[in-house]
């Protein structure tokens, strides 16, 4: 449920890239007995900053501030308090650096600076990691940083013990895209002693991604050629609609599926994708699922999983009513409440609601296999149509854009979603 502006894709990706070679010097140090604990947090803590500064510029002293504010939050509360204080002030402050991103594309009707955008992304990413640090302190799971103040005898001694949460906050691999790594897996990673046999798997399956990344950008190549030559959505009639929203969307899910991997790869060069302790890696991209599931709800929980997870841990399992409703309308707040955002998650969140309805009826009517069969196939292709007009709605993000997919002929396929929900809610509720 992630989405970024595509146009800082590729920057993020650069500067991925270029942190490559210290992923795997990290990886290699970890190994040495001379590379002490505190030197690999240290590591970790002086890349992050390094990244932030050559990616974003002085917008990277909005990335510190929010990370030292959250630090001082951590330190000075209780396990009770922790999570509601510090959820409050990541919200607010990231809130307002999109406020500004408002401003500037709205009000001023400027392009936004890509540095700009990169450091609300990461911003994104850093609340996803103070919230989940906060919940697992709120549940026992880690140990909270405000007992290190009473238990530490002196300044230096509580700095060293703080040291792993601030390096959790901003470390290099994940300071600008990747899967959500929990703190526990984190000083797991830190704290681990690597094997030859290790060094073989993570060599194979850092190779197996890199071609899995060739061979997108290769996809993704032939796709942009065929979306350029073919018309847009202002120029499109009826069913021509239909192919021009498919190949868009298409371009859009090989760019990020190549984004996400380069991500995985990243934090797998740095010894953070491989499983420690209790807790298994999660990929962000699971292509196979995301491209042959004809159900909504399963592509949601995959998209982006780590995330999907979180924003479950976060409110889908907190709230009281409303669930899925209240779950879509905080995606759509954390990511910048653009109108076609704010649209587009409401939207998806109603289909996931619709296709929960539709598929328990299909269960228990459809019996034959052929009949089976052909109902797959075609809410294959619904579910398909479906996620790219939630895609394009997103990714359009303003309202001229929104306008132009409300009014064409693609407004059908989750139309007919929602008076399948409305017919079938009806009928649940006289058979209760």
């Amino acid at each position: 449920m992630d989405w970024l502006p595509l146009f800082t894709v590729y920057p993020v990706s650069f500067y991925q890239g270029a942190s490559f070679p210290f992923a795997l010097l990290f990886h290699y140090l970890c190994n040495k007995d001379s590379f002490s604990i505190q030197s690999r947090y240290l590591f970790l803590l002086a890349g992050g900053g390094a990244l932030a500064v050559a990616a974003m510029g002085p917008y990277a002293l909005l990335v510190f501030t929010s990370a030292l504010c959250a630090m001082v939050l951590l330190s000075s509360l209780g396990p009770q308090d922790v999570h509601r204080w510090t959820f409050f002030f990541q919200m607010s402050w990231q809130t307002l650096c999109h406020l500004g991103l408002h401003y500037t594309e709205y009000y001023l009707q400027e392009p936004p600076s890509v540095r700009f955008c990169i450091t609300l992304s990461c911003l994104m990413l850093l609340t996803q990691r103070v919230t989940s640090l906060c919940m697992d302190i709120c549940d026992g799971k880690v140990e909270a940083a405000s007992g290190l103040a009473r238990n530490g005898s002196s300044w230096s001694d509580y700095v060293c013990k703080s040291l792993p949460y601030f390096s959790y906050l901003l470390f290099f691999p994940a300071l600008l895209g990747g899967s959500l790594c929990s703190f526990q897996r984190f000083q797991a990673s830190v704290q681990r002693s690597g094997s030859p046999s290790h060094h073989r798997r993570d060599f194979w399956s850092l190779g197996w991604r890199g071609l899995q990344i060739l061979a997108l950008e290769c996809l993704r190549e032939a796709l942009s050629l065929l979306v350029s030559a073919g018309p847009g959505l202002e120029d499109c009639q009826h069913v021509e609609c239909v192919y021009t929203m498919w190949t868009t969307a298409g371009l859009f899910k090989l760019t990020y599926y190549s984004h996400w991997l380069r991500d995985d790869s990243l934090l797998h060069a740095a010894g953070f994708g491989v499983e420690f302790g209790e807790e298994e890696y999660i990929p962000d991209a699971d292509i196979w699922t995301l491209e042959t599931t004809h159900r909504i709800a399963l592509f949601t929980r995959t998209w982006n999983q780590s995330t999907a997870q979180w924003l479950r841990r976060l409110i889908f399992q907190r709230s009281r009513g409303c669930r899925l409703l209240q779950t879509f309308a905080f995606s759509a707040w954390w990511h910048g409440l653009h109108p076609g955002q704010v649209f587009g998650f409401l939207c998806w969140a109603v289909m996931v609601e619709a296709d929960y309805l539709i598929h328990t009826f299909a269960n228990g009517f459809i019996r034959c296999w052929p009949l089976r069969l052909l109902y797959r196939a075609l809410t294959w292709a619904h579910t398909q149509l479906i996620i790219a007009y939630i895609m394009l709605a997103v990714e359009g993000r303003n309202l001229s854009s929104l306008r132009l997919l409300c009014n064409s002929f693609n407004s059908v396929f989750p139309m007919v979603y929602c008076i399948l929900l409305f017919l079938l809610a009806k009928r649940k509720h006289k058979v209760n």
